[in-house]
Order: C-alpha cells, then sequence, then structure tokens
C-alpha cells in the first residue's frame, strides 16, 4: 500500500514578473525558508519559469509547479475574471467573451487546454461575480474559499455572500468543486495588513510523493485541506464519515462545524476531535474548523448521494 504524506503549498503568488515587488528568485526563497514543499508563481498572464539547475546548488525545494493567473477585465474594467492556470504547459492567453459565465468558460477551456487544471479566483474583488455563474461553469476544479489579499471582500456584505457562502452556493447547486485558501501575495518588502503579504494561507496535499503529477492530481481530487493558520493532526474522508484531529497550540479553542447543503450547520464539536457521520440528506458535508485566535481551516466536501 502506498503511503501517503502531506506537502504545505501556495497555489497564487505573484513577482515583479506581473504586479509584485520581488523578484522570482526571492520570492521562491522567502517560501522555501517558511517551509513550503511547493509553490506556483501565478503572474498575471505570464508564465514564470526557474531554472533551478544552474550553480553548484540546486533548490530542492519548494517544488516548483507551473501556473499562471490567467486575467481579463471585463464591462469595461469593472468586472475580474481572474483563473489560475496550475500544472500548464505553455503560457494561456487570456479570452474576452464580454460576459462572466462565457469568459470563465472560455478561459477555464484554455488551461484546460494546456495541460493544467483551473482554479477560479477572488469572486468578490471588485464583487464580480458570484456562485450563479460559476455553477454554471464547467470544467474548474478549484474555488478561493479564502484570499489573503485585503482587496477581496472575502467576508461579503448585505445582499452579497462571502467567498465561503459562494462555495456553498456552487456546492448546492450540484457542482463539485474543492475550496482553496492561497496568499494572493504580491508584497515582501514590507509586512502590514494593508499590503499583500505571503504566509496567509495555504494548502495541505495529501499525495503519494512530491512530484508535480501527483500534487496537480491531489488538487484535482480534493485531497488536500485549506488552512490559514490551523493544522490538523489527523483528517479521514469517507462517503459515511468525516473525522480530524486538530493540533494544539497554546490555550486556543478550536470549534468544528459540519456544514451541508446551503450552508446549513449539520453539527457543532468544541475542542482538538470531531467527527460526523452521514446521515444522507444533507446534499454534502464538509467540516469548517475555528480557532479562538482566528485562524481556519476547511476540508473539502463529503457528496451525499
Amino acid at each position: 500500500m502506498t503511503r501517503l504524506n502531506w506537502y504545505k503549498g501556495n497555489i497564487h503568488t505573484h513577482t515583479t514578473k506581473s504586479d509584485g515587488d520581488d523578484t522570482p528568485e526571492n520570492v521562491v526563497r522567502w517560501f522555501r525558508r517558511h517551509g513550503y514543499d511547493f509553490l506556483v508563481l501565478s503572474d498575471h498572464n505570464h508564465l514564470t519559469l526557474l531554472e533551478y539547475g544552474r550553480g553548484k546548488r540546486r533548490f530542492r525545494r519548494p517544488l516548483m509547479i507551473p501556473g499562471e493567473e490567467v486575467s481579463v477585465n471585463i464591462h469595461r474594467g469593472e468586472t475580474a475574471i481572474h483563473v489560475n492556470g496550475i500544472g500548464v504547459s505553455r503560457v494561456v492567453e487570456p479570452v474576452d467573451a464580454t460576459e462572466v459565465v462565457p469568459t470563465l468558460q472560455a478561459n477555464v477551456d484554455a488551461i484546460l487546454g494546456a495541460g493544467g487544471i483551473a482554479s477560479i479566483n477572488h469572486p468578490n474583488y471588485k464583487w464580480s461575480f458570484d456562485h450563479t455563474a460559476i455553477s454554471q461553469v464547467n470544467g474548474a476544479s478549484l474555488l478561493e474559499v479564502f484570499n489573503g489579499h485585503p482587496l477581496m471582500n472575502a467576508n461579503g456584505a448585505p445582499g452579497k455572500p462571502s467567498f465561503e457562502g459562494i462555495w456553498d452556493g456552487v456546492l448546492s447547486a450540484g457542482k463539485a468543486i474543492f475550496g482553496v485558501a492561497t496568499d494572493d501575495s504580491h508584497n515582501y518588502k514590507d509586512f502590514r495588513p494593508d499590503l499583500a503579504n505571503p504566509g496567509r494561507g495555504w494548502l495541505m496535499v495529501r499525495s503519494r510523493e512530491l512530484s508535480q503529477d501527483a500534487i496537480v492530481e491531489a488538487l484535482a481530487a480534493g485531497e488536500f485541506y485549506a488552512s490559514t493558520g490551523i493544522v490538523l493532526d489527523e483528517l479521514g474522508i469517507s462517503g459515511k464519515t468525516i473525522s480530524l484531529r486538530i493540533a494544539q497550540h497554546h490555550d486556543f479553542v478550536y470549534t468544528t462545524r459540519f456544514i451541508g447543503r446551503n450552508g446549513h450547520v449539520y453539527g457543532e464539536v468544541v475542542g482538538t476531535e470531531a467527527e460526523y457521520s452521514v446521515q444522507g440528506n444533507e446534499g454534502y458535508v464538509r467540516a469548517a474548523v475555528t480557532c479562538s485566535s482566528r485562524p481556519r481551516a476547511w476540508t473539502q466536501p463529503v457528496f451525499v448521494t
């Protein structure tokens, strides 16, 4: 039986090749120093590749997975359609199809055609679109439920769902898509709440090995959890049960909510261990963990048939 390991990574990162403020080499050094196992440099409409074989020292970690944030603004720039291509084999040219759904679909299709998987980014940036649009798009594997950039309206507003609410809307429509947490990091030289700094959101991927094929395959299959600081020592997901054990830090208190169709909370557990048995009418079940000191974590949905 193949042993599966956990690997920490970020799939939404910018450098001076687009609108980041540091070079690709320095950005990679930051993530290496902070213990990341894999990294996607996702510059806007640019495929940023580094050659690690030069010189005496070869970087072993983080594993670099090619990526691009395929970016187009429609409606005279008022609506931002940004889709990450992860594991793409070439630059993907953005497509402006005039309206939200066809533009999302065209760019997802272009990413798939370049051999990658597609992650729909920050739907609430400029209040661009929500679950009603995403539910009509086919082929996307991932959706941001957390983005560390300060301009993202992640918590929503009256009449406008949060990132997590948008995810529930898509899942409730019967569309299978997995939730990711990302930095969307742009700023590496000064660290302030109003800047897009690294280290705010990441993925923990369960994979047979640290290789591009294995990590991308695990992402596409939802074999990961997303976090802004919470570590899961154990995570078990089957068609019948979700169970987890949270790594205790300081005197923090952890609350796990088991969430299903339309965001309904089917169970709530306080403590470092939580388990939920599927009843059969939830539509799907996912776990969302909060910490008394603010970090969060999200597991992927189990669909109930």
